[in-house]
């Protein structure tokens, strides 16, 4: 592919300036539209050492506003970097929408330099590839413009440009070992860049390889590049100004027909594990205690090992508002050292928050090696809250069991113990609980009108928290279905099912 490039390809002076007078304005004003229509992008350049990324990013950016941009040069992992997951660094350089943030090298690193350099081995590549095409697909899914630039030259011309650097003190620096290295082995190293373009060449994130021998050349294909792609993209979101969602997706089909009831009688087809729960299990307050200080104590001490053994771990709590959560996750962390672990309750988003994709405030918080994350609510509201209030479209949520399943496969890929509690009570119990707290007046903060509300949904809620448990429970991830009318029970549960997942991988 690479080799067969016409690499001669050139602009001269004239033609270069007489191009470049057209595309810079027009980049400049689809910039513009970018931020007015919420539009976000970004940019990655790759391509071969001394290929010019830093100078045709430098280029790039002289049209463009500098209050809308952000530029990111990708080196070596930091230490706090190599901690978490390799797509977490790029998770937390996410533009949020109407801004651009431009990558000097990017997620590509991975299957690319570090793959040479056998920081990844080969037995880790069909996983960071996966995890890079759901990366690219999830983003541009949800509305992010990603534009993918390979900088091609050969290796004659890379050798006389690292010949030329090298000859000069003032620029020797930018040349390492490891650049002379790839080039002695230029073919290997072409190999596998080829390998990544045929294997990451995606409609909704194409490459687009640009000869870059002549400089000028290059410049004016990248500004058509990036020109052309808003254009069409700043089209597509002009068109959805005009279109409007059905307030509630739920409540038609793909064709936008309204769904027939379902009777009692069809209901008997839908899959149900939350029926399966067994709610009359039960402890008495003296096995409570025996089991509870036992567990504890264990918890603490593992705690320990999972630092000493930079093992992180994700916990997420999803159940029945007053179902527990808060007694199971406090019982959980009282011994548990407060430097090693922390909470995330989770609220409706904030506009910063919206103004990116919806996970990102997930992967933002994400824990590093050795610690423990605990959500208080989760990134499954997109497929419950989110579906059936209708605050996302039907086809959003309809991916978004993909989407979830993947990034938690990306966090158990880098090592994550993750455990996913649903806090099972019945509506009676779930009833009893909410006046007992509107007779409290230490607990009567607990209790909203919305609390009340969300219980006239309760069938819809139980269908949506079904098809959940079913579709995103995986051997990497599980969901644990806690049987929740007994409290001491459900805290007993909990307890009993981290211990023994950190056990189990402590074994390992």
């Amino acid at each position: 592919m690479l080799e067969k490039l016409d690499l001669t390809k050139s602009l001269n002076k004239a033609e270069y300036k007489e191009k470049m007078a057209e595309l810079m304005p027009r980049l400049g004003k689809l910039q513009r539209e970018c931020r007015r229509l919420g539009v976000p992008v970004m940019i990655a350049f790759e391509g071969y050492g001394a290929s010019g990324k830093g100078v045709q990013i430098g280029e790039l950016i002289k049209a463009l506003d500098p209050r809308g941009f952000e530029v990111y040069a990708v080196k070596n992992e930091t230490e706090e970097e190599k901690m978490h997951p390799f797509l977490w660094r790029f998770w937390t350089k996410m533009p949020s929408k109407g801004r651009i943030a431009i990558y000097d090298s990017s997620w590509y690193r991975k299957v690319l330099i570090d793959r040479f350099d056998k920081k990844t081995k080969k037995s880790e590549l069909a996983d960071a590839y996966r995890s890079i095409c759901s990366f690219e697909e999830q983003l541009a899914a949800d509305g992010m413009v990603i534009i993918k630039i390979f900088l091609a030259i050969d290796e004659k011309e890379q050798k006389k440009r690292f010949d030329k650097l090298l000859n000069s003190d003032e620029t020797a620096w930018r040349v390492s070992r490891e650049d002379q290295k790839r080039n002695k082995s230029f073919e290997k190293y072409q190999e596998m860049n080829e390998e990544m373009l045929r294997r990451t060449d995606t409609e909704y994130a194409p490459w687009n390889i640009v000869e870059a021998v002549d400089r000028k050349f290059a410049t004016a294909k990248i500004y058509a590049i990036v020109a052309q792609t808003l254009a069409e993209k700043v089209e597509e979101a002009r068109r959805a100004e005009g279109r409007k969602e059905p307030v509630n997706a739920e409540d038609t089909d793909i064709d936008g027909e309204l769904r027939f009831s379902m009777s009692e009688q069809d209901k008997k087809f839908k899959n149900s594990i939350l029926a399966k729960a067994d709610l009359g299990l039960a402890y008495t307050k003296e096995e409570y205690k025996a089991r509870l200080s036992k567990l504890q104590k264990k918890m603490e001490k593992l705690h320990g090992e999972l630092y000493r053994r930079r093992i992180p771990v994700i916990l997420g709590f999803e159940g029945w508002d007053a179902g527990g959560k808060g007694g199971a996750i406090k019982r959980l962390t009282e011994k548990m050292d407060p430097r090693g672990y922390v909470v995330h309750p989770t609220a409706s988003p904030n506009d910063i928050e919206k103004a990116h994709h919806y996970l990102w405030r997930f992967w933002v918080d994400m824990p590093k090696a050795g610690h423990v994350t605990i959500f208080d609510r989760t990134w499954y509201g997109r497929v419950m809250v989110e579906r059936i209030e209708g605050f996302c479209s039907r086809q959003e949520w309809q991916r978004a069991y993909k989407e979830m399943n993947d990034m938690e496969k990306d966090l158990a890929d880098a090592g994550a113990i993750v455990l996913k509690f649903w806090m099972q009570i019945d509506k009676d119990e779930q009833e009893r609980r909410f006046k007992a707290r509107q007779e409290n007046p230490e607990k009567q903060w607990k209790i909203t009108d919305e609390d009340w509300r969300n219980r006239e949904k309760w069938d819809q809620y139980e269908e949506a928290v079904n098809e959940m448990l079913i579709r995103t429970s995986t051997p990497h991830a599980p969901w644990v279905v806690v049987e929740g009318n007994c409290k001491y029970y459900a805290r007993i549960k909990v307890l009993e099912t981290v211990v023994e997942a950190i056990e189990k991988r402590l074994k390992d």
